[in-house]
């Protein structure tokens, strides 16, 4: 590899070349923020522009302990204290100390414009050898994990966060100075405010270098396929396509000599995106088996996730990937034909409209011409689910309008001899993430259990409450009785539960 392979490279050095173009005494990175680019080497002189940690300048005199520079950008000179900048000479003897300032600016947040700075400087003074090797492996993973963070720092500057003028101004500059080395951003709605995303062209680059490592691949392929930075407005079919790349990428990641708490966030990823390809594929006519087996590899990762091996940091990913293989679990059970001739009640499903599926309600006396009660949708019902109590008034059904989002329908019959469809669904907050599944019915036929788990819409700046609950409802209006987050706390609960239920659901892990 050489450096005219590497447009990334090429558009990154940008600043750097038109600076070491000149024959100067060298180049200069800032490395303080608020730097004051003054008219002349005193403090008292009349500050020409405020500097930002990771712009160069083109260094072009020394007078006391000031520099006299250039700065290419505004085209502007002036004065700034030597103790304000690094100067850096671009030779390739240089760059072994550049790469080691770099791993150390990796890892320090708030530093993330000074290390794209001193990557950019890196990569102007490493050989093409080294570009190819570790070192370059090495300088990608860094550009890349300082990029993502710095758009992670954009995205929680919220207006609703406590973020102050002074902060607020610093990150704008920041941003700016990645972008003036090429890196870009991409900028979403989300909830009602900005997400900031990193393009990832560092990562991509990372991934095919032959010297990257499997923790370098790991981390990579994480930041390419982060779930927030999906853009919301892509058509279903375009983010089908999309879901189906970021598995095989997630793939081709090999977990086995990875620390055990990256290896968790890799599994965690991998099911939450295999269960959205499960929702994809079961939305096709034609697409059950698909379906079936995309959802087996959801529940093969996220059963492969050590729970002892959770940091903190991912507790919250974890409860998501639950959520997101419950939600399309019942594509594992193959759905039994309807026989709509007994005196019970069954479910059928018949076509609405474009795109529409319509549950029907029979039994012998009142067929699909006349059923006991229709409600139509545009999701995936899991007629695998159907369950009707002993007393044949009420019958649950699993309906997924979502990705990741699954509610319970339940068809019961009133007082007055006629059927109604009530939804429960994870929660009566903005839908983000959960489910609701029906866990049991108590003998009367008056109540039902319930297990619901969900994660509210994203608040500012936040990541969204979750909650789980295990409930018994009264089935007249689904008023929740009593409501528990330990299952153990209700004994009707531990009388009552279906067998079935407790053996295929995730809200007991």
């Amino acid at each position: 590899m050489n450096r005219t392979t590497l447009t990334l490279i090429a558009a990154i050095l940008c600043a750097i070349t038109m600076v070491a173009a000149a024959d100067t005494l060298g180049q200069a990175i800032v490395v303080q923020d608020q730097s004051s680019l003054r008219a002349a080497p005193r403090d008292s002189a009349q500050q020409q522009t405020v500097l930002w940690q990771g712009e160069v300048l083109e260094v072009r005199g020394e007078r006391l302990d000031y520099l006299q520079v250039w700065d290419h950008k505004r085209e502007r000179g002036g004065f700034i204290r030597a103790s304000d900048v690094r100067r850096v000479a671009l030779t390739e003897s240089e760059s072994p100390a550049l790469l080691s300032v770099l791993r150390f600016v990796r890892d320090t947040p708030g530093a993330e414009a000074l290390g794209i700075g001193l990557t950019a400087a890196w990569l102007q003074a490493a050989p093409a050898a080294a570009l190819a090797g570790e070192p370059g492996a090495q300088a990608l993973d860094a550009l890349g994990t300082l990029a993502d963070r710095l758009a992670r720092r954009a995205s929680a500057a919220t207006p609703g966060a406590s973020l102050g003028k002074a902060s607020a101004a610093a990150l704008s500059a920041h941003l700016d100075v990645a972008n003036g080395y090429g890196v870009r951003f991409t900028t979403y709605e989300l909830d009602g405010r900005m997400q900031v995303c990193y393009d990832g062209e560092a990562f991509r680059r990372v991934l095919v270098l032959p010297a990257a490592s499997a923790e370098q691949r790991a981390r990579a392929a994480l930041a390419l396929t982060r779930p927030e930075c999906t853009d919301p407005d892509l058509p279903a079919h375009e983010r089908a396509r999309l879901q189906q790349w970021q598995a095989e990428l997630l793939d081709r990641v090999e977990v086995a000599g990875l620390p055990s708490y990256l290896r968790n966030r890799v599994q965690m990823r991998r099911a939450g995106l295999w269960g959205g390809v499960a929702f994809q594929q079961a939305r096709k006519a034609d697409g059950a088996t698909a379906a079936a087996g995309a959802a087996s590899r959801a529940l093969a990762e996220f059963a492969g996730v050590s729970r002892n091996d959770l940091t903190d940091e991912d507790q919250p990913a974890y409860n998501d990937a639950a959520m997101r293989v419950s939600a399309v679990r019942w594509a594992l059970v193959p759905a039994a034909a309807a026989v709509p001739d007994g005196k019970r009640p069954s479910v059928v499903l018949q076509p609405g409209a474009p795109g529409e599926t319509c549950v029907l309600l029979v039994d012998a006396r009142h067929g699909r011409e006349e059923p006991l009660a229709r409600r139509c949708t545009y999701g995936v019902v899991w007629t695998a689910s159907a369950s009707l109590n002993r007393e044949g008034n009420a019958l649950a059904l699993a309906v997924q309008p979502l990705e990741g989002w699954r509610e319970l329908w339940v068809m019961r019959k009133t007082a007055g001899a006629e059927w109604v469809v009530d939804v429960l669904p994870p929660t009566a907050a903005t839908p983000e993430t959960g489910y609701a599944e029906w866990a049991g019915w108590v003998p009367g036929g008056q109540r039902m259990l319930v297990a619901r788990e969900a994660r509210e819409a994203r608040e500012t700046g936040g990541s969204g409450r979750w909650r789980k609950s295990f409930e018994v409802v009264r089935l007249d209006g689904l008023a929740t009785e009593r409501v528990t987050g330990d299952v153990a706390a209700l004994p009707v609960f531990q009388r009552w539960q279906d067998p079935a239920w407790k053996r295929q659901t995730l809200s007991l892990r």
